[in-house]
């Protein structure tokens, strides 16, 4: 037999299971009726990521140790059944101070082998919506996923490994503490607002998130089939703008 876990192992297996479970329950999977929803502030306090570093006497923590600690904390992540497919885990990139954070689903091909996040078509468009449409430069804002790993052959995400990420995003997100967060497609709107609207219904609209204003929008995978719609994610794009105080008034 081998070694018996430890008591931090059971515990660290204990939480996973938890957060699946529950996770399920909120789905309508599980058949039997789910309890009160639990704040994400909730989900990330039970989860394995320790809380960001405070100030101190000597000073504020800077925003990019804050972010180098949830990356230090993620470590080789085992957490999910993604990660013996994978060839990188996908954290994020961008200005650890951003006031704008795009939030997309997961990583593709081509961010599997990178590294980095929307850098195959999809990313190739959401620069040009950066570039192009706002002026600012890719480096200005900060991207990320909901999950780090790429799914087998890009299917869809499943509940059991955005419930192992979600901690992680949202974390990334406390440490940033961007203004406006953009969410790409229904999987990061219906991550970070905790609901099963679809993102035809979402989108164009502003929420609270947190204290941070949230904005869904259509992913650029999806602009990508549907060139049609390119014209609603730029109506969103103008609005974050406006948030943002860098124009984009509606045409």
């Amino acid at each position: 037999m081998g070694n018996p876990c430890s008591q931090a192992e059971i515990a660290e297996i204990a939480a996973h299971v938890r957060s699946w479970v529950e996770y399920q329950r909120e789905l309508g999977v599980i058949g039997y009726p789910p309890g009160p929803s639990e704040p994400a502030a909730a989900r990330v306090a039970r989860a394995d990521v320790p809380p960001s570093p405070r100030a101190n006497s000597a000073g504020p923590v800077d925003a990019a140790t804050n972010l180098a600690a949830v990356r230090e904390a993620l470590g080789d992540c085992r957490r999910c059944k993604l990660a013996p497919h994978r060839t990188h885990l996908v954290f994020g990139v961008g200005n650890p101070r951003a006031r704008l954070v795009f939030v997309g689903e997961a990583p593709g091909r081509d961010e599997d082998i990178q590294g980095e996040p929307f850098v195959g078509r999809a990313g190739q468009l959401l620069t040009e919506i950066i570039t192009k449409g706002m002026k600012l430069r890719r480096e200005d804002v900060y991207i990320a996923n909901v999950i780090k790993c790429r799914p087998p052959d890009n299917r869809n995400p499943e509940p059991d490994e955005v419930a192992a990420c979600e901690p992680f995003l949202l974390r990334q997100l406390t440490a940033i503490g961007p203004k406006v967060v953009v969410a790409l497609g229904k999987f990061a709107a219906q991550t970070l607002l905790e609901t099963k609207t679809p993102i035809t219904k979402l989108r164009g609209r502003w929420y609270d998130w947190h204290g941070m204003k949230l904005m869904p929008t259509f992913h650029p995978a999806y602009l990508l089939r549907n060139p049609g719609d390119k014209r609603l994610v730029w109506e969103d794009i103008q609005k974050v703008m406006r948030a943002l105080g860098i124009g984009g008034a509606l045409t």
